[in-house]
C-alpha cells in the first residue's frame, strides 16, 4: 500500500472516529447498560440486584397493563400508519403539479411539523374540550348535534389522539419524502403513457404508484417505528387517561421508570419493545421484495 492510500485511509478513519465515538457512548454503551438493568431489580436508590429473567416474566404474566398497552399501542398504529401515508401522497401529488403558489402551501402544509409536539399538544386540548372547543362548538352549530367528550371519553380517546397527530405528521416529513419521489419520476415515463391512451388513473397507477413503491416502502417502515412509540402527546393531553384508553406502550415504559422508579423491569419492557419493533421491520423487509420495484430490476 502507497503512502497516499495509507494517508487517505487514515483520514477517513478521523473522520469516522467521531461518529463511532458518539455511537459507542451514546447509542451502544446505553444500550448493553440497559439489557443488563433488565435482568436487574433496581430502583436507583440501592445497587442492581441480579434477577435473571424474572422481569421479562412479570411482563408477560403479572403485569395488568402490559398486554392492554400494546394492544393500544398496535390499533393506534394500524390507523395512523395507513391514512398519513395515504394524506400524505396525496398532499405531496397536489404539490407536485406546479401550479401558481405552490411554494407556499408547500410552506403551510409543513408547517404543523414543525410546531413542537407539546404545544401541539396543549392547543388541540382546547380544540378539543367537550364545552367550548372548537369541534364541538362547530359540530353543535352546524348540525346540532352535541359532540363526545374527546379525551375525557374512553371510546373517543385514542380517535381524538389519532387526529391530533395526523394534522401534525401528515403533511412533514414524510410529504416532503413522498415529493422528492414524485420529482424523481421522469416525465418521458407519463408521455409515453400519454401517448398509449392512457387517462391520469392509469398514469398513476400504472407509473406513479410502482417508481414511487420505493418511496413508499421507506415511509411504511419509518411510519410504523415512529407510530408505536407514541408518547408525548398521550402524555401531555391525557396523561393515559381517562381509565387508561391511552396507556400506550412507550407511556408504560415511561410511568415504570420514572414515576415507579423500577429502572430493571423498565429496561425488560424496552428490551420487548426493541425486539417487537425489529421483529416488525425485518417482516416488512421481507416481504417489500414482492411489491417494491427498483428501476432497472423487475417488479
Amino acid at each position: 500500500m502507497s503512502s497516499r492510500a495509507r494517508r487517505e485511509m487514515l483520514e477517513g478513519y478521523l473522520f469516522l472516529l467521531p461518529w463511532a465515538v458518539g455511537f459507542v457512548v451514546l447509542i451502544a454503551g446505553p444500550m448493553l447498560a440497559s439489557l443488563y438493568l433488565s435482568l436487574t431489580s433496581y430502583d436507583i436508590a440501592r445497587p442492581p440486584v441480579f434477577v435473571g429473567v424474572d422481569n421479562f416474566s412479570r411482563a408477560f404474566t403479572l403485569d395488568p397493563q402490559f398486554w392492554p398497552s400494546l394492544a393500544k399501542t398496535f390499533y393506534y398504529a394500524l390507523v395512523v400508519v395507513p391514512v398519513g401515508l395515504t394524506v400524505s401522497m396525496l398532499l405531496a401529488t397536489l404539490l407536485n403539479q406546479r401550479l401558481a403558489g405552490t411554494n407556499v402551501f408547500r410552506t403551510l402544509y409543513f408547517l404543523p411539523h414543525l410546531t413542537p409536539i407539546v404545544a401541539t399538544a396543549l392547543v388541540w386540548k382546547v380544540i378539543f374540550n367537550p364545552e367550548v372547543g372548537l369541534i364541538n362548538t362547530a359540530l353543535y352549530y352546524a348540525t346540532g348535534v352535541k359532540g363526545p367528550g374527546w379525551l375525557s371519553s374512553v371510546e373517543w380517546a385514542i380517535p381524538a389522539l389519532i387526529i391530533m397527530n395526523l394534522w401534525r405528521a401528515a403533511g412533514g416529513n414524510t410529504m416532503m419524502i413522498f415529493l422528492a419521489g414524485l420529482q424523481g419520476i421522469p416525465a418521458e415515463l407519463y408521455e409515453a403513457a400519454a401517448i398509449d391512451g392512457a387517462n391520469a388513473w392509469h398514469r398513476f397507477r400504472y407509473v406513479t404508484v410502482p417508481m414511487l413503491s420505493p418511496t413508499v416502502f421507506f415511509n411504511l417502515v419509518l411510519g410504523v417505528i415512529g407510530a408505536l412509540q407514541v408518547f408525548a402527546s398521550a402524555l401531555v393531553a391525557s396523561r393515559g387517561g381517562p381509565a387508561y384508553a391511552t396507556w400506550f406502550y412507550a407511556l408504560h415504559i415511561y410511568n415504570e421508570a420514572f414515576v415507579n422508579f423500577k429502572m430493571g423491569y423498565a429496561a425488560a419492557l424496552a428490551w420487548v419493545f426493541f425486539v417487537i419493533v425489529l421483529a416488525i421491520t425485518y417482516f416488512q423487509v421481507r416481504l417489500s421484495g414482492r411489491w417494491v420495484y427498483y428501476a432497472g430490476e423487475g417488479p
